[in-house]
Order: C-alpha cells, then sequence, then structure tokens
C-alpha cells in the first residue's frame, strides 16, 4: 500500500479495492430504534431544534458508533434543512412527518433565497461536522449528505412526502420552464452544502434520491442522472479524491451504469433488486452499497442471518460497503442490529 492509498475501510472499497470483510454501516444508524437517541431528541425538544444544535447532533451521531462500531458515522441532519435554507418555511408533525410551504410556478422559484444565502441557515450543521472530525474514533470514516434535487423538489412543490409524487410530476409537465429553474437552484445549493461539509471534515459524501424511482426513461437521465452528475463533477473539481455514493433508489434497471454516468464511486442500492443482479450489472463499474430489507431489523432471527449472508455471498468478489437498502424503522430491535453486524464480521465463504 503506497503511503498516500486510504487506509480506512470504507474508503478502502470506495477506492475500489475488494476487502476481505466489507465495511458496513447503516442508514439512519442515528435514530428512534436507540433509547440514547430519544433521550437526547427529548433533551433538544423537537427534532429541527435537534438538527441545528451542533453539541447535540454530534452526540447522535456518535451514539451508534460507541454502541455497535460500525465503520463510518453519517452526519445527523435532514434532506429538508437545505430547502428551509433556501427559504422554504419548514415544520414536522409529530407521527406524520414534514411539512413545507408549497411553490409551483416561476414565481415561487423566484422567490427563493440565492444560493450563496443558505449557508446563514445550515452554519450549524457545518460545526457539528467539525465535532464530529475531531471526536470520531480514528478508524471511523465520517460520510456527509445531502438530498438529491429531484428527492427535494418533491417535497417543495407537494409540502410533504406522497405516495406517488404526483405533484412534482404535474409541475414537470406542466410548468416545465419552472420546475427546471427549481431544479437547477437545488443542485446549486446541494453543490455548496456538500462543499462545505467537505471543508467542515466529511470524508465522503452521499446524495441521496429517495424518490428516483417514480422518474422513468428520459426522465429519469434528466432529473435524477444528471443533477448528480453535476453535483459529483463540480465537487470532485473543487475536492479531488472526495468520493461521492449516489442513491437512486429504486431505480431498477437505471442502477446500470449510473456510477459510471455520473463519476460517483459507489451506487447504493435498495433491496427491490436482488444482491446477485446488482453483482452482476451495478458492482461490475465498481463500488456497490447495500443491500439488505431494513424488514430484518424488526424480525431478526436465523432469516436475518441467511438474508445477511446472502448479501455478503453476492457482493465478495468486488468492493462492497454493507448496509440496508432503505433506513432502519423506529420499530426495529437493536440486538437485531448486533446479530447483523456479527454475521457480516464472522462471514467466511
Amino acid at each position: 500500500m503506497t503511503a498516500t492509498a486510504p487506509t480506512k475501510t470504507i474508503l478502502r472499497a470506495l477506492a475500489g479495492e475488494t476487502l476481505p470483510t466489507p465495511p458496513i454501516w447503516m442508514m439512519r444508524q442515528a435514530g428512534r430504534y436507540l433509547p440514547e437517541y430519544k433521550a437526547t431528541r427529548a433533551q433538544a425538544g423537537d427534532f429541527l431544534s435537534l438538527c441545528y444544535n451542533p453539541e447535540l447532533a454530534a452526540e447522535v451521531t456518535l451514539q451508534p458508533i460507541r454502541r455497535y462500531g460500525f465503520d463510518a458515522a453519517i452526519l445527523f441532519a435532514d434532506i429538508l434543512l437545505v430547502p428551509q435554507a433556501l427559504g422554504a418555511d419548514l415544520w414536522f408533525v409529530t407521527g406524520e412527518g414534514p411539512r413545507l410551504s408549497t411553490l409551483n410556478d416561476m414565481a415561487g422559484v423566484e422567490a427563493l433565497k440565492p444560493t450563496d444565502a443558505i449557508h446563514d441557515t445550515l452554519s450549524p450543521v457545518y460545526e457539528t461536522v467539525k465535532i464530529l472530525s475531531r471526536e470520531l474514533p480514528a478508524e471511523t470514516t465520517l460520510i456527509g449528505f445531502a438530498g438529491a434535487p429531484w428527492t427535494v423538489a418533491t417535497y417543495m412543490i407537494a409540502g410533504r412526502g406522497t405516495p406517488d409524487q404526483a405533484p412534482a410530476h404535474a409541475m414537470r409537465e406542466g410548468a416545465p420552464e419552472a420546475f427546471d429553474a427549481l431544479i437547477d437552484r437545488i443542485t446549486a445549493a446541494t453543490i455548496e452544502y456538500l462543499s462545505m461539509q467537505i471543508d467542515a471534515g466529511a470524508e465522503v459524501v452521499k446524495i441521496f434520491d429517495s424518490w428516483a424511482g417514480s422518474l422513468k426513461g428520459d426522465a429519469f437521465l434528466r432529473y435524477s442522472l444528471e443533477p448528480a452528475r453535476k453535483i459529483t463533477t463540480e465537487l470532485k473539481a473543487r475536492h479531488p479524491g472526495i468520493p461521492v455514493i449516489a442513491f437512486p433508489r429504486e431505480a431498477g434497471d437505471g442502477y446500470i451504469g449510473f456510477g459510471r454516468a455520473t463519476g460517483a464511486d459507489c451506487v447504493a442500492i435498495d433491496n427491490s433488486v436482488s444482491p446477485e443482479w446488482a453483482a452482476e450489472h451495478v458492482q461490475v463499474d465498481g463500488c456497490v452499497q447495500g443491500n439488505l430489507a431494513s424488514s430484518h431489523m424488526v424480525t431478526g432471527g436465523q432469516a436475518l442471518v441467511d438474508a445477511t449472508e446472502r448479501v455478503v455471498r453476492a457482493f465478495r468478489n468486488g468492493p462492497h460497503i454493507f448496509n440496508l437498502g432503505h433506513g432502519i424503522t423506529p420499530d426495529a430491535d437493536p440486538e437485531n442490529v448486533t446479530l447483523m453486524i456479527e454475521t457480516v464480521r464472522n462471514f467466511r465463504a
């Protein structure tokens, strides 16, 4: 290994190395399934107060590292902080999730704040990253993140999560100039946001396109793949060597070639595709992250062990970061996370 080669396991996988044991972290690993998280959130008062309190946000980011020894920590924040920083009203309804003020025309887009104004709101997030870069164990990789422009736009247009993203599709088809302007504004803000996270100490960034699967054909290429390419290209120009993970959830065949087309170092995949399929069609281009069904964190048992081993086995011949296919759910049993980690780390083909 040369002096410049990465030593942290996740960075090695992202650089294309096939490791005997895949590094592991878990989407939403800091969250409501952990009693220590619930205690810290109660201390913060509400979800947004937790996101914007650097000391407490760093604390909940560190909790799963202390408990489980994951190979990476992911910044505790929310994808909707960017629209709030752009001027959208944001609040959370207990038991129902986020709510935002809505926009659906060019006037709404033009009323947003300029990109360079977002840091006034987001500076506490950068402070959280700085704290984490100091306090994380030396072997633990720090991952920053943002929502992808399409996914963020769906919330800004509908004002909430929707089952089919119909309001965003309606604006995309009915007011295409305004929609394109919105995507461009979010893309520019996301580049600045992630760049500041990297400056603060993030070693990897991930782009979450949670609703990519509702884009089909040319729309997928234009509104999921192309913004990811723009963000990745600009970040790598500013921060040479920074690895990027792209997650176009439920992209199906759209996963094929996504890393190559965007420049992302790793494609995270959900569990709607099999690990064997992903190894054959996606891992051929480089690192894959995934893709155990998060339901196993609720049900546990031998089925969890078998499914975990299947994922490790399928991806063992190429660069792989073990993860869930979606975020862990609040009803998960923390003991099942321990079982999953032990299964990954004890696996022998």
